[in-house]
């Protein structure tokens, strides 16, 4: 037998090396993101055909950002995550998950780039062999000073390399100015920061005491986090964000709330009494390198009710809520009733549906023929609090280290929750993929919001008298407030579902003098308009896959 003719192995420090020579190649201003103008130059020496090259824009900017950085730079050409795309096309394999996961990757020499060698070698002659250097897109501290006030009001187009930086722009030059005048801040949200753009995606657990949120955390990482606490009594009396460091600490709520690369500085709002039952838990993990988990104190129920929590729970989870991905509501089936403080915080949801999971955890306490009726009691529970037609699906498992009690479950049982289980775990993979999507969704939802109560609180100075008996118009404008919503909505044609909660806007405005409120200004609405329109639109257009 000769000697093995196959292709020898290519060491990961190799290919990083090498990647890295031709990341700084093809990244032409040095700004770290290789974008699609990029990517035309540089992949077109591949000499693949469009479709293929299309698919490799789709699977390494899986994320939909816009641009590649230098990790999914590598997913592009070659293996460091298990994933190699141009070799794969070019030794003739269709480009496809199950190809990438099959082939033999150790084995699989660099992609042949024609031409390339030349432009290295040119672009190596005046360099002195000096070191090259690939940032990640998310340390770059660029976009942060835009929010600077003392910064210039535009931003240059050629700042603007990804979605995201997009976003950021359209906020500061037309959407953040609106807000500013019609105090939007006070009524809704606090003013956006350039850590709320560029935060990873968060999954908020909530249920009431002892229906396993950090058992469930635990299980999903493999490993207990910092800080954490286990038990059958209302153990976690604190909101605790679980998110990637360099060391494992506990970081407390005041130092957290003023980190200006965390963001969590709205949260100032709810005070020191709140502040003191938060903190941020950091360790190492691979997982919350893309996601950030965020356990919440149990939802009491019975007498606990009657003790009075020393902050807003109810706020405070309509505000995470509102930043979060996922949502997910865990039950147990010995804990179905959904208490008077769980009907306010499932209430505080609203407008956030879309995000909702239901879990029912613990499901191997019971036999077959009890979680039937359990689950149809949940369901019909949820149907009173939701107030919606449609029925919630319902995860079914066991989330935590232990095996499922076979006795229990039975092998028809362990069968679905197993298949249960992958279900909910596919939802949760899918988070880092969708997360640039779902900051558009709630961008637009904010600039629809934002609209709205610039017109709300315009139409109740318009409202008021000019100079006898204000504080009667006002009193009378706050009783029938629910009328001058329908005006509004009538004249403007605006969505009725667009319009906040009738009784909280009461509350919050009856502390506001109107008549001191802004004039509606058109032409700064107008820009927002054109904004939803034609801006945001363009800016998806101008980032999509540039193979399309």
């Amino acid at each position: 037998m000769g000697p093995d003719s196959s292709p020898k192995k290519w060491n990961l420090k190799e290919q990083r090396n090498t990647y890295l020579q031709w990341f700084s190649l093809a990244d032409e201003d040095g700004d770290g993101r290789l974008t699609g103008s990029d990517a035309l130059k540089f992949f077109a020496m591949s000499n693949l055909s469009k479709p293929e090259l299309k698919q490799v824009w789709a699977i390494a900017d899986s994320k939909r950002q816009g641009y590649l950085g230098f990790y999914e730079f590598m997913t592009a050409m070659q293996v460091y995550s298990n994933v190699q795309l141009i070799s794969l096309a070019q030794a003739g394999n269709d480009i496809s998950q199950e190809t990438m996961s099959n082939a033999d990757l150790e084995r699989l020499q660099p992609p042949t780039m024609e031409g390339l060698a030349k432009k290295l070698k040119k672009n190596s002659g005046g360099k002195g062999g000096s070191a090259i250097v690939a940032c990640h897109p998310s340390e770059s501290p660029i976009p942060a000073s835009w929010f600077n006030s003392k910064s210039g009001k535009k931003i240059p187009l050629k700042s603007v390399t990804s979605i995201i930086d997009g976003l950021k722009k359209l906020y500061i030059e037309k959407l953040r100015p609106l807000e500013k005048t019609y105090q939007f801040p006070d009524f809704v949200s606090p003013l956006l920061t350039s850590s709320d753009f560029d935060s990873k995606p968060m999954v908020m657990l909530l249920g009431q005491y002892s229906t396993g949120k950090t058992t469930f955390i635990k299980h999903l990482l493999k490993t207990s986090y910092p800080g954490a606490h286990i038990g059958p009594e209302p153990t976690t009396d604190r909101f605790v964000v679980i998110t990637s460091g360099p060391d494992e600490r506990c970081i407390p709520g005041n130092t957290v709330a003023v980190q200006a690369d965390m963001p969590y500085s709205g949260l100032s709002s709810f005070g020191t009494a709140f502040l003191s039952k938060f903190e941020c838990s950091q360790m190492p993990h691979p997982l919350l390198e893309h996601v950030t988990f965020v356990d919440t104190p149990g939802v009491l129920s019975g007498e606990k009710q009657r003790t009075q929590r020393s902050y807003d729970f109810t706020g405070v989870t309509s505000w995470f809520a509102a930043k979060c991905d996922l949502i997910l509501l865990l039950f147990d089936p010995h804990k179905l009733d959904i208490s008077d403080e769980f009907k306010r915080v499932i209430g505080s949801l609203r407008g956030h549906d879309d995000k909702i999971r239901i879990v029912l955890n613990k499901a191997d306490q019971v036999d077959a023929q009890q979680l039937m009726r359990v689950y149809g009691a949940l369901l019909w529970s949820l149907g009173k609090v939701l107030n919606t037609p449609e029925v919630n699906r319902v995860y079914i498992g066991s989330f935590n280290d232990k095996p499922i009690r076979e006795t229990t479950a039975g092998p028809l049982g362990m069968e679905l929750f197993q298949k249960e289980q992958d279900d909910l775990l596919s939802d949760l993979n899918d988070i880092p993929k969708k997360a640039c999507d779902r900051r558009i969704n709630e961008f637009v939802k904010r600039a629809r919001a934002a609209k709205v109560h610039a017109h709300i609180v315009s139409h109740l100075k318009k409202e008021m008298p000019a100079l006898m008996g204000k504080a009667k118009a006002q009193q009378k404008l706050l009783e029938n407030l629910d009328e001058q919503f329908a005006k509004v909505q009538k004249e403007l044609h605006l969505p009725p579902g667009d319009f906040p909660s009738v009784e909280e806007y009461r509350e919050l405005l009856s502390a506001y003098n109107f008549d001191k409120f802004e004039k509606l200004r058109p032409k700064m609405v107008q820009g927002v308009d054109d904004m939803l329109a034609y801006d945001i639109p363009e800016l998806l257009k101008k980032f999509r896959n540039p193979y399309d």
